[in-house]
Order: structure tokens, then sequence, then C-alpha cells
């Protein structure tokens, strides 16, 4: 499936200024002037992903006359973290939202999404950078989750940690060792799951960030799971403690 392209300063500026989803915007490197400065201001206000790139890859994109600049539309809208926190609690129900910081293949992104929805998450977070982006591919994989879920995009792990942490919203760290068991950790409380990127999981500074960490137990010699899987995994024990809690 082709993304669909904006393809020009002035055609980019004005959907950052209408508020249409996007995924990335592409500048051509040394580019400048007024108008891609309003773009750069844009695109940071609205957490949009900004890349330089040479101009070969801006021609490789499309044929027609770009002027330093492409973006890539988005086919699902992105809210902005509170927002989304404050609407799950007006409608009485307790928070459990996926963080996903560099996962990066747009099939584990959809996996991701669809075992959310399927076990009682209300929301997708991610990083606006190094991370895989909302496209066609990933909406086909997720079997529609990401056209359902709420979807936030979020500067850096970091400060969406620090807001979750703000209105009362654990985290829990995913790893392959050294964690709590998943039944060991209590998911009817408001949690949100982190996980890593699928080659190196989380940091040691990244896992610092959170309240707890989790490990699922494994056989012996072998320690490897999908993220995806482990993310259905974890929102499985999540869903049969929460539908068991009064």
């Amino acid at each position: 499936m082709a993304d669909q392209l904006i393809v020009g300063r002035h055609p980019v500026l004005e959907a950052l200024r209408a508020g249409r989803p996007l995924n990335h915007i592409f500048i051509q490197r040394q580019a400048g002037g007024d108008v891609l400065q309003e773009i750069l201001r844009l695109a940071r206000d609205r957490q949009v992903p900004v890349k330089l790139v040479p101009p070969e890859k801006l021609r490789r994109m499309t044929r027609a006359t770009h002027q330093g600049c492409i973006a890539v539309a988005s086919p699902i809208d992105y809210y902005e973290l509170q927002q989304i926190i404050s609407y799950i609690l007006e409608q009485g129900q307790t928070p459990l939202f996926v963080l996903a910081e560099r996962v990066t293949d747009i099939r584990n992104i959809g996996a991701i999404a669809r075992s959310a929805l399927c076990f009682g998450a209300q929301a997708l977070i991610l990083p606006g950078k190094d991370t895989a982006p909302i496209n066609e591919q990933a909406v086909k994989a997720s079997a529609g989750a990401l056209e359902r879920l709420m979807v936030a995009r979020v500067s850096n792990l970091r400060s969406a940690v620090r807001e979750l942490h703000l209105n009362g919203i654990r985290v829990i760290a995913t790893a392959v060792k050294q964690g709590h068991a998943p039944r060991d950790i209590d998911w009817s409380q408001p949690l949100a799951l982190l996980l890593g990127a699928e080659d190196q999981g989380l940091s040691e500074a990244e896992l610092r960030l959170a309240d707890a960490v989790v490990t699922i137990p494994m056989e012996a010699g072998f320690d490897s799971l999908n993220v995806s899987v482990a993310a259905g995994i974890l929102l499985y024990e999540a869903f049969l403690q929460r539908r068991s809690t009064p």
C-alpha cells in the first residue's frame, strides 16, 4: 500500500495548520526559509517527527516539485496523552495503556494494537522518534484495531512516564530476566505496559523509569519472545485479573 504524500512547503504547512494527522515530515538538508521554519515549529508543537534528508531521498519519494519538503499522512488520528487519560477517567474506566518504545516493525505495532484491543487496553502510546509509523500496513496488521484504539504520540519516553505518574498511572516494564512474574503484578490498578525494541528490549535507563519490571517465565536455554507475543501474554494476564476484580 502506498503512503499518501503531501508534497511541497505550502501544502505541508496548511496540513499542519489544519491539524491533519501526519506520520513524518521529510525536509531537505540545508533547506531554509520562513515557511520551513514555521513547518518546523508546528511539527514540534504537534509531535510530528521531522527527518532531514538528502535531495535523493525526496526524489525517490515523488517526481513532483517538492520544494524540499514532503509529509506522509497518517490513516488515523493522534491524541495528546493527557487528553486520553482525562477521557478514560471521565468514562469511569481504569487506565490500561501500552507504551511501545522503539518498536520499529510495522507488523509488530499492528499485532500489539490487536492484542491491546482484545484484552481491554484503551490506548497505545508511541514516542515520535525511532518507532514505526502508523500507516496502512500497520492498520491492516492490527485487523482494524488501530482505528478503534486511541493512539498518542509523545516526544520521548521520559516525558510520557512523567505524565502517566502525575495522573496516578504506574508503569510496568518488560525484561527477559529478573522481573516479577506476571501473576505477581496487580494489573487491576491504573497501569501502562512498557515494551522495548525488538532486538534489544529496554535499556537499563529505561527500566529505571518504571515502577516495576515483569518477566515472562520460559524454558531454560531460550529467552526470546517476539515483542507482540509478549504483549499479548501480559495483556491477557491483565484481562484475567481485571475481569475477576469486583
